[in-house]
């Protein structure tokens, strides 16, 4: 599949997922535009391949493809989210106070299940207690995958994946301003009426933490088109009801202002069928190109646009990523911080590290560098 071709694929999916969680059904002779499994595999780089599949479904169109896409997602959610009930029952009886986030709580959003897809399952817990919960998932069956400082990743066959996070953001690589403002989260949050230990945020804070996560992951290396469609299905289904006076100052606190405006005005546009504007067409092309979790290519571009671009920008990128933050090198590379004589031998050691991965980010970075120009242009 070209570029090209890719887009139009891709543009016919926001049609199809418009149409899902508008409640209505897809005009055939445009929804047969496209070979069902070629808008399948495109929505799977958005993780909208349920949605998809649903809505081509929706309009007689069902192939080996769309059965297995819409089971798939169905499947998984149901499994996701009954681990995600059992996990929480036994906090609630360990006195670990926690708060599912993101999909967990859009999941249900959505007009039906499958139509929201999830890769895991991520929830906030007491920072003192993650000892205690790392015992709690390994009773449960689940293996620890790895601490980044920020969350734990713990994984279960067949589809079980647990993200258990200390803080909404990590101070090495969120906006300052986003992690200052969520420094001390627990006292944002509001207790749930059910239980002793479940905490939400209010319908505001919510959607404020929703736009702040999406920026993050926005000017980095990019977000996909679920992150849209998220914006459009909360501010359609919450957004009459919602103390929008608050959501802008506290925006405006945190400089997202203007991002969410543009955001949700695309999101509003592309799902709630109004054409777009030459603007709003330019920022849907860098959520095209960047898929669920982005790319190296717009992460790099990105780096180095707020860097000041140009051939500076590239040997500041080159030094620092030779080079990281003090606080970076701590959390990532805690021997060479304790012993900081080996500082000279740090960028050495990652290359090496780097080469003896089956697809090496050093390389990705070096194309990605030389191809900065190309970068599809944040609006």
């Amino acid at each position: 599949m070209t570029a090209e071709e890719y887009r139009n694929a891709m543009k016919t999916v926001a049609y199809l997922a418009a149409c899902a969680v508008n409640g209505t059904v897809p005009e055939r002779e445009r929804a047969a535009g496209f070979d069902p499994d070629v808008l399948i595999r495109a929505a799977e780089r958005h993780k909208l391949a349920g949605i998809t599949a649903q809505a081509l479904e929706s309009a007689g169109i069902r192939t080996e493809a769309t059965v297995q896409a819409k089971g798939n997602a169905i499947r998984k959610v149901i499994l996701l989210d009954a681990d995600k009930n059992a996990i929480l029952e036994r906090f609630e009886a360990a006195g670990i106070w926690y708060m599912p986030l993101k999909g967990a709580i859009l999941k249900d959003m959505y007009p039906a299940i499958g139509m929201r897809e999830m890769s895991d399952i991520d929830i906030l817990i007491d920072p003192e207690r993650m000892e205690d919960a790392d015992g709690i998932m390994r009773e449960m069956g689940y293996e620890d995958e790895g601490d980044n400082g920020a969350h734990c990743g713990y994984h279960k066959e067949p589809v079980y994946n647990i993200e258990l996070h200390r803080k909404l953001f990590f101070s090495v690589v969120s906006d300052k301003k986003i992690y200052t403002h969520y420094k001390n989260e627990k006292e944002m949050l509001m207790p749930d009426e059910n239980s002793l230990f479940g905490y939400h945020f209010s319908d505001e804070d919510f959607y404020i933490y929703m736009i702040a996560h999406e920026y993050k992951h926005y000017s980095g290396g990019g977000t996909g088109l679920r992150s849209l469609l998220d914006v459009y299905v909360y501010c359609t289904k919450e957004g009459g009801d919602l103390d929008w006076n608050y959501i802008r100052s506290e925006l405006e606190k945190l400089e997202l202002k203007e991002f969410e405006e543009k955001n949700r005005s695309l999101a509003m546009a592309l799902f709630g069928g109004n054409v777009l504007s030459e603007e709003q067409k330019k920022m849907l092309d860098y959520f095209l190109s960047s898929g669920t979790y982005g790319t190296i290519t717009n992460k790099v571009a990105n780096a180095l646009e707020e860097k000041g671009g140009g051939f500076g920008a590239k040997v500041r990128y080159v030094f620092r990523r030779l080079y990281p933050e003090k606080k970076v090198v701590e959390r990532y590379f805690p021997t060479f911080a304790r012993y900081p004589v080996l500082m000279p031998f740090l960028p050495v050691y990652r290359l090496i590290r780097s080469a003896g991965t089956k697809n090496s980010r050093v390389k990705s970075e070096l194309k990605a560098l030389v191809q900065s120009g190309k970068k599809q242009k944040r609006e």
